[in-house]
């Protein structure tokens, strides 16, 4: 059994996924005010045509980086519902500069756009650790 859960998902799953994926995405992107060249940052730099594809297509298969990178977004976002109850707040949170050492100064979004998902990560583990969960 241990073997199953250890499995990276098949082509499949990522098909099933992909677009609701995607939908959620731009709804939090929407919600984050971001600009396109942001959302394109966020997402793994596909090209504008790319882009504009997943705009409006939802039968599609996104690439595990690109599944990898949503999944530290919804993480994110989750994150700050808890933490920010009030909408305002937890939407508007990752354009304010912030004084934690990773962020020295910059906005979390700064962060995140540099293009690196690690760098995705690393704002996903920092709100995990603020809410008190595993850093």
């Amino acid at each position: 059994m241990s073997a199953v859960l250890n499995e990276a998902p098949t082509a499949l799953d990522s098909h099933k996924v992909s677009g609701a994926a995607l939908r959620t995405f731009f709804r939090i992107a929407d919600a984050w005010n971001l600009s396109g060249k942001e959302q394109i940052a966020l997402l793994g730099n596909p090209s504008k045509s790319t882009f504009y594809r997943w705009k409006q297509i939802t039968d599609l298969t996104l690439p595990q980086d690109t599944l990898e990178r949503l999944s530290y977004i919804f993480g994110i976002y989750s994150a700050l519902q808890v933490l920010l109850p009030q909408e305002a707040a937890a939407d508007t949170w990752v354009r304010k500069p912030n004084t934690a050492p990773m962020f020295g100064g910059r906005s979390a979004l700064e962060r995140m756009l540099s293009g690196q998902v690690s760098d995705l990560y690393v704002v996903r583990q920092y709100l995990d650790a603020q809410r008190g969960g595993w850093a």
